[in-house]
């Protein structure tokens, strides 16, 4: 990190900062509106689990992985705090440092003034590779594995791993970007980006919202853990002993997968098919021989002999009731990138990201079961992978991470 911006953070610290905007510039408003306070658009950074996680979903997401371009612990620690620095000021709408400055190129890149927060949640994950590197193997947490090689992905190394993961979620896409776009400033040169990934219409998480619906047209999230499910939550979610070390209590694991849709083959077949590959009614979003979206999913019913969900619907094979009644708290979220390789249509899909309190127990197994099986793999292929330990929240005045040195 470039010595004026280190001086800059450690100046402002954590208050303050709508005056280091500097003469002539106007800090971020306390209000978004007229009507709106600020302060109803904010999601507390600091507390006793990292945001962004069980928080209602967001419009939009900036997803970003950095790789740490040291072998020290300490320059590790040093870019943690003085991300989550920046991060608590980003989330309650202020700059993370002045923008006059003299000859020297501004702290804050500005995008976001007179925004407000709108719901900013800045989201921390540490990668497997990183541990070992920087003389910490012995605190590694069992659950943060490698992901296995699964059947018919063709990932791409370029846009696969990290050392840290930052995922951005709020409710104005320029808020979002502009929050990847300081704190990715601000870990230079500690930490280098190794790629990064923007998207909208996120999973359904939180109970009384309207479902989303993906790009390939059905609803996401009608089966997901919702926020207000304290105890799905505890069960699924957050890292608990014996699996975890103390220094992730209240944690949790985040799995990243780029998965791209098909969709020159999925435009060719017939509304019926589609419903039959994902188990669902594309208009309602209700399961095959249902009338509502929320109805019990029943996978012993029949219909003229036959099973009324088939064996290779997508429904089905994601199911807690398929999967030894094993849950994940999906926040997914629609890309679109370029043009398909080869095809003649936009090229896009999901940016799958999801949580849970052991992913050798929950999502490598489930993952396992979709790519042997599920008819929807014919339609989609998985292009990018990623698994982060995400540590609990920081107390105001400390960092994410810091139970990981002490």
């Amino acid at each position: 990190m470039t010595p004026n911006r280190r001086q800059f953070l450690t100046a402002a610290g954590l208050a303050g900062l709508g005056a280091a905007v500097g003469p002539g510039v106007a800090a971020a408003p306390a209000k978004a509106s007229a009507t709106v306070d600020a302060s109803e658009q904010q999601v507390a950074f600091f507390g006793q689990h990292q945001a962004g996680i069980a928080t209602t979903t967001q419009g939009y997401v900036q997803f970003v992985a950095l790789d740490l371009m040291s072998d020290a612990a300490s320059d590790l620690r040093g870019v943690l705090r003085e991300l989550s620095e920046a991060a608590g000021r980003l989330t309650a709408g202020q700059p993370v440092g002045p923008m006059q400055t003299g000859d020297s190129p501004p702290v804050d890149t500005g995008e976001a003034l007179g925004l407000g927060p709108a719901r900013l949640t800045v989201t921390f994950g540490l990668g497997p590779k990183l541990f070992d590197r920087v003389g910490l193997g012995a605190r590694r947490p069992a659950p943060l594995v490698e992901l296995p090689s699964f059947t018919g992905e063709q990932l791409d190394s370029s846009i696969c791993g990290g050392d840290i993961g930052i995922q951005l979620c709020a409710d104005d896409p320029q808020v979002a970007f502009h929050a990847a776009h300081d704190l990715t400033r601000l870990a230079t040169p500690t930490a280098a980006p190794r790629w990064s990934l923007s998207g909208w219409g996120p999973t359904l998480n939180s109970r009384g919202r309207p479902t989303p619906r993906n790009l390939m047209g059905f609803k996401d999230g009608t089966r997901n853990i919702m926020r207000q499910e304290v105890g799905a939550l505890e069960r699924f979610v957050w890292a608990r002993a014996p699996e975890s070390p103390a220094w992730m209590h209240d944690g949790s694991y985040m799995v990243v997968r780029r998965i791209e849709m098909l969709f020159d083959h999925w435009d060719s077949i017939s509304l019926d098919q589609q419903q039959q590959t994902f188990g669902r009614y594309k208009q309602s979003g209700a399961p095959l021989g249902e009338r509502r979206e929320f109805a019990p999913l029943d996978l012993h019913k029949r219909s003229h002999g036959s099973l009324t969900i088939p064996r290779d619907a997508h429904i089905r094979l994601a199911s807690p009731e398929y999967n030894h009644g094993k849950r994940l708290l999906r926040r997914g979220y629609s890309y679109v990138d370029g043009v398909e390789r080869g095809g003649d249509s936009v090229a896009g899909g999901l940016l799958f990201i999801c949580y849970q309190r052991d992913p050798r127990d929950q999502f490598i197994p489930i993952q396992r079961r979709l790519a042997n099986y599920d008819n929807l793999s014919q339609h989609i292929v998985h292009v990018g992978s990623a698994i982060f330990a995400c540590p609990p929240g920081a107390a105001r005045g400390s960092y994410v991470g810091a139970g990981l040195f002490s």
